[in-house]
């Protein structure tokens, strides 16, 4: 094996691992990444980003062939697709494949194109996008995952049709290479030996495996910091709704009444009061065991009960193999109030709030329900993204489980509504980014 084409393969590794590290440092490209549901528009520019930038590399080929290495259109191309779909991966093949087209390499179009559908196709059959970003070149790994007690075979399965398919487009280029009106490829002279065929398909895995690493890094990074935000956001906006100037007088003057009739009980809700306020004030984790949630949601009602009297109340039904389950803190809080202050407020005989916990198949599941006024079927279509606290808790359950959550809302007007959570055991580096 010629001792240069060692060298070449190295550097389409190197070069492949600097524009991906190159594009990801640009936020409209790490936006494009964190969002998984794009529109046409956006996935037309992600693969006009990706498309122009793959096709310079094959015309610094063409122009100077010394530069062999720079030639990464197959391993652009495919990348748009995995990334952005079908229709990125078609515009981004097309476009990588023009500056051949025009130096007479007239097999390239096609052959992108086809692989950036590839791509496409391989995002739309995974169990769900996060596959595409786990993807591991080493085969063995995939064949233990199969095999491994309890693990999801569909999933382990799927690697190995990913890691099948991105062999296939490299055989495709090898095959297309020796036609007369041919396309380039490496190793690009005559009977090259086994070896050579060997390290330039274990090189175009890595090629397509880099800028996935690369780019799930960034995601992550990107994930962490919008679980910050939104918990920040989360807890400002209980601060500011639980300590605005309504909320504090009603509950002050409740105190005041009790003082002469009840001293006890004022100065329970008082302790109450406190603990809240101490709680948002300080409280600076991501995660909380389900229990301490439970402690403060306690201590909110408790206060509301006092303000609405026998109109309100609170019923819950918990697994205590649930308490020390870790969920995102504040998750509960906005459910509840929303529960509080838009299902039951306005009814005259009030209503009930309830709460329920349970363990199944490992998975935590939270029910929250009211009896109150229920929500209008227009205003429940548009809840998860307009709804203040109801958005922010689906915003950040998807931020933390991509799509390994579920959320269903139901409601029906005049007869209340229902809200279910289900959310996996947190994993260790989660809890501990806490």
């Amino acid at each position: 094996m010629r001792q240069e084409y060692l060298v070449i393969l190295f550097i389409r590794l190197g070069v492949v691992a600097s524009l991906a590290s190159l594009l990801v440092r640009f936020g409209r490209f790490k936006n494009m990444l964190l969002r998984e549901d794009r529109t046409i528009n956006q996935r037309i520019v992600l693969a006009l980003l990706l498309g122009s930038i793959f096709a310079s590399g094959v015309l610094i080929r063409l122009v100077a062939p010394s530069y062999k290495a720079i030639d990464l259109g197959l391993e652009g191309s495919l990348v748009a697709g995995l990334v952005g779909g079908y229709v990125s991966g078609l515009v981004a093949g097309a476009t990588i494949s023009i500056p051949a087209m025009f130096f007479h390499e007239l097999l390239t179009m096609p052959l992108l194109v086809g692989v950036g559908a590839l791509g496409g196709l391989i995002r739309h059959f995974a169990p769900d996008t996060d596959e595409i970003w786990r993807f591991s070149p080493f085969f063995d790994l995939s064949l233990y995952r199969i095999f491994a007690r309890r693990h999801d075979h569909a999933r382990a399965a799927f690697q190995i049709v990913f890691l099948l398919a991105i062999v296939l487009s490299e055989f495709l280029r090898q095959l297309l290479h020796h036609y007369p009106r041919r396309m380039f490829a490496v190793p690009d002279w005559p009977h090259p030996h086994p070896w050579a065929i060997v390290a330039t398909y274990a090189t175009t895995l890595f090629a397509v495996t880099l800028p996935l690493k690369i780019w799930n890094n960034a995601r992550n990074e990107m994930k962490l910091d919008e679980q910050r935000r939104l918990l920040l956001q989360a807890r400002m906006d209980a601060l500011s709704r639980q300590i605005n100037p309504h909320f504090l007088f009603n509950t002050l003057n409740s105190v005041s009444s009790l003082i002469r009739t009840n001293p006890q009980q004022a100065r329970a809700v008082v302790y109450k009061l406190s603990n809240i306020l101490r709680r948002l004030l300080r409280k600076h984790e991501n995660f909380t065991p389900l229990g301490e949630e439970l402690d403060f949601i306690n201590d909110y009602l408790s206060i509301e009960m006092i303000r609405f009297g026998d109109k309100l109340r609170f019923e819950k039904e918990v697994d205590s193999k649930t308490l020390d389950r870790l969920v995102p803190s504040m998750l509960l809080q906005p459910l509840i109030e929303n529960a509080v202050k838009h299902g039951l407020s306005s009814k005259v005989d009030g209503g009930m709030v309830r709460f329920r916990s349970s363990l199944k198949d490992g998975r935590l599941h939270l029910l929250v329900e009211d009896d109150g006024v229920g929500i209008s079927e227009i205003k429940l279509a548009t809840l998860r993204e307009q709804g203040i606290g109801v958005s922010n808790v689906n915003e950040r359950l998807k931020v933390l489980f991509g799509s390994d959550y579920r959320m269903w809302i139901d409601s029906k007007p005049g007869h209340g509504t229902r809200i279910e959570i289900e959310i996996p055991e947190l994993q260790s580096s989660l809890a501990s980014a806490s």
